[in-house]
């Protein structure tokens, strides 16, 4: 199968699933803001990798097991959706990406504000000391 065609068709699936996903009844599932980030098919159509964020998670541990108890709905209803030959068996892993770039984003913030209020003072002193020089010479 040509990259470009398993390409559109990670895209159809993600785009599948990210509305299925939401008319799930299980509680373990709707834990918080649930997104699907990528899709990864194998070449065959047999498998595929569906990563997952979620703002707000209680339990990972819970909302695996409530993914894999809905997989067999949100299975059947992705084969009715798209005309595919084989439908996809869905493996849920969660892509903490998104909570690390904020992580990192709220530790480089901080280091600003602190690199601010100690480079205010430095840069009083340093521009004084360079008038001073250029006085006597």
């Amino acid at each position: 199968m040509s990259s470009n065609k398993l390409g559109r068709t990670n895209e159809d699936i993600q785009r599948v699933l990210a509305t299925l996903i939401r008319n799930v009844k299980d509680p373990r599932v709707n834990q918080g803001m649930l997104s699907v980030t990528a899709v990864d098919t194998t070449g065959d159509l047999r498998y595929s990798k569906v990563y997952l964020s979620v703002m707000g998670l209680r339990s990972e541990k819970e909302l695996m097991k409530g993914l894999k108890s809905a997989s067999g709905y949100l299975r059947r209803e992705l084969g009715n959706s798209l005309q595919l030959r084989y439908t996809p068996e869905l493996l849920f892993h969660l892509d903490k990406s998104i909570e690390h770039g904020a992580r990192i984003s709220t530790i480089l913030s901080g280091l600003e504000t602190a690199q601010e209020s100690s480079g205010a003072g430095e840069a009083d002193g340093g521009e004084g000391d360079n008038e001073d020089a250029d006085e006597q010479y």
